[in-house]
This record gives C-alpha cells, sequence and structure tokens, in this order.
C-alpha cells in the first residue's frame, strides 16, 4: 500500500481500488507479454486491473477511466502497434493527467518498439500519427492529437523497461 503524507495543501485522492492498471494494444501483447506480467503480479498477490476484469454491458471508456484513477501505479505496454489505437491513446492521455493531478507511478515498458519511437512518434508510431491526422481533421481533434502526442513523449521520456536492451543476470 502506498502511503500520501498529508500537507495543507494536498488534493482531495479517490479511493485506490487497483495496485497496478495495465495498458496495452490487445492484439500486440495480450497472449505474451500482458498475460505473463498479469499473472505474475497475481502470484505475488498485486491487484492488477486488466481489460478482461469489465463487466458484460458496461461501458468501456467509462470503467477504464474509472480504473485508472483508483489505481497506484500504470504499467504502459508499448508495442509496435499501440498508436494505431485511439482509445490506448486517449488512455495514456488519461494516465499521465493522473500522474501528474494524482501522483500516480507509471513504468514504461517498450515491448519490440524503440523507445526513442514512441518519444518522437517515428517509425509504426509516425505512420499511425499520420493515419489519425487524416482521419481527425477539426480542431478540437487537432487538440486531441496534440494530447497523445505530447503524453506519449512526456511517458517515453520516463524510467522504463526496454525489452530490446534487456538481459538477465
Amino acid at each position: 500500500m502506498i502511503n500520501v503524507a498529508a500537507s495543507s495543501t494536498s488534493l482531495m485522492l479517490s479511493p485506490k481500488k487497483y495496485d497496478v492498471f495495465l495498458s496495452f494494444r490487445g492484439e500486440d501483447t495480450r497472449d505474451n507479454i500482458t498475460s505473463h506480467l498479469c499473472e505474475a503480479l497475481n502470484q505475488k498477490k498485486v491487484e492488477t486491473y486488466i481489460d478482461y476484469k469489465l463487466e458484460k454491458g458496461e461501458g468501456i471508456g467509462p470503467s477504464l477511466i474509472q480504473a485508472i484513477e483508483e489505481s497506484h501505479v500504470s504499467v504502459v505496454i508499448f508495442s509496435e502497434n499501440y498508436a494505431s489505437s485511439k482509445w490506448c491513446l486517449d488512455e495514456i492521455v488519461k494516465i499521465m493527467e493522473c500522474k501528474k493531478d494524482r501522483g500516480q507511478i507509471v513504468i514504461p515498458v517498450f515491448y519490440k518498439i524503440d523507445p526513442s519511437h514512441v518519444r518522437k512518434q517515428t517509425g509504426t508510431y509516425g505512420e499511425w500519427f499520420a493515419k489519425h491526422e487524416l482521419d481527425l481533421m477539426s480542431h478540437s481533434s487537432q487538440i486531441r492529437v496534440f494530447n497523445w502526442r505530447s503524453a506519449l513523449t512526456e511517458a517515453a521520456n520516463l524510467a522504463g523497461w526496454d525489452f530490446q536492451t534487456y538481459r538477465y543476470i
């Protein structure tokens, strides 16, 4: 359990239901790194939120936003096609907001993707952003794309794990 020191300027924090929220692109990682990480966390009795905990008929957006807000830590598994999903991009924006506003810990994991591609939106990330920008031409959509880019850059600048360079000791 994470201890938050009280101060005269402390924010009203929502109660935390989960230790860890997992953010990932299902098609890329659900049946490999994500399922292995989730199982390892569960074995250690770490209360982990993963999207299969959604109730049938439950709205996906509000439920996931609530789960992010109710988590101490978000682990973001960046993969080759993470940026293909507008929902994943909205999710990283919310996660980075919770880091700033609620002190949530964010741990990036770069799975088969160069961290600089996430940071600078190059490679497949650049390709997906080019498609999103064509799809989203309105002013409000441009703000949304700007927020996605900012959140990705900020998250990729955090200390995390790069599975291209990680080696067992």
